[in-house]
């Protein structure tokens, strides 16, 4: 039948997961499903009656005619994105978290429902809903360990239900059968949704995650923002010779560089301006008064002098800590 065509497959992937590891204690009632006890006192589960198990709990999950009448319950943190994921994909109902007492049997309460069937990872850590669901005469499916109950469990499937890995794959196998079964999906082709989204996640690893990836998008954008001038490479090369000035009309050339006036386009002779409006002519004169006013000072000087009788003043200095300047007369 091509339901067995992945039994290898399948049970290759359980072992990997350690699906198959149980604990050091067991249950009377597990015995039917414990193959052997290793050195070390741990007991391992048979893959082989899991893998079936998980088959005849997909066919009963199909045969509820209503997906939302199916409720998965984990109250173990290792298990609630499994339990998530799979009644999102199979339209089911779920429970993550802690279960509210009278959910089931309660009508009052305002969580409570009316499911078909139930499906709990754990009926020792769930033994609650477990409980109630006898009550209302609902049938239960349980993933059970070699220390599980079996008390009010009516469908058990041997696995472990303590570990992350195990607990994903098992509800993905079961969530991919269930959607085989009503023709959601081929048996000839892959499932799409791949089983890591079904695996338990560390709050403070996705949170490093985000910041990494908040970190590498930070740079990205700060890389594509950067100005990208035209001009940079123009002064690269130190040893060659600056580029020519190219004219702008408005002093300043392409790279931003003043440049000279004939460069400008005017072609305008400053000096001949300058003549033509006589700014020469009033400096020259300006220049003549001032020289005439220095020597006429001069000889002023020198008339006050002889008056004086001074005839010549020789001005030395006498080395020593304190300079002293004499005159002779």
């Amino acid at each position: 039948m091509a339901q067995y065509a992945d039994r290898e497959e399948d049970i290759a992937k359980l072992l990997a997961a350690n699906a198959h590891i149980g604990t050091r204690r067991s249950d009377y009632q597990m015995s039917d499903y414990i193959w052997r006890r290793r050195v070390d006192g741990v007991h391992i589960l048979n893959v082989g009656k899991t893998w079936e198990k998980l088959m005849l709990a997909a066919r009963i999950i199909v045969a509820i005619e209503n997906p939302e009448d199916v409720i998965a319950i984990s109250a173990r943190p290792y298990s609630q994105r499994a339990v998530l994921k799979f009644a999102q994909y199979t339209g089911a109902q779920s429970i993550a978290g802690r279960f509210t007492p009278g959910t089931f049997t309660n009508q009052i309460t305002r969580q409570y429902r009316e499911p078909r069937l139930l499906i709990v990872t754990d009926p020792l850590l769930d033994h609650q809903p477990v409980s109630e669901a006898s009550y209302v005469n609902m049938p239960t499916i349980a993933f059970c360990d070699s220390d599980s109950p079996l008390a009010n469990v009516d469908v058990a499937i041997p696995a472990n239900n303590k570990g992350k890995l195990s607990i994903g794959l098992v509800y993905w196998l079961l969530a991919r059968e269930v959607l085989r079964l009503r023709g959601t999906i081929s048996r000839d082709e892959e499932w799409d949704v791949p089983v890591d989204l079904f695996f338990y996640r560390d709050p403070e690893e996705v949170e490093k995650e985000q910041e990494a990836a908040a970190a590498a998008a930070a740079e990205a954008g700060a890389g594509a923002g950067a100005y990208d001038d035209p001009a940079a490479g123009a002064y690269d090369n130190w040893d060659g010779a600056a580029p020519a000035a190219v004219a702008t009309g408005e002093g300043f050339d392409a790279t931003g560089a003043a440049v000279a006036a004939d460069a400008t386009g005017a072609g305008e002779d400053w000096n001949a301006a300058a003549v033509a409006g006589g700014d020469d002519a009033g400096w020259n004169a300006g220049t003549a008064v001032e020289a005439g006013t220095a020597a006429a000072a001069g000889a002023q000087w020198d008339q006050t002098a002889a008056a004086a009788g001074v005839q010549s003043a020789d001005w030395t200095a006498t080395p020593g800590a304190d300079a002293q300047w004499t005159g002779t007369m």
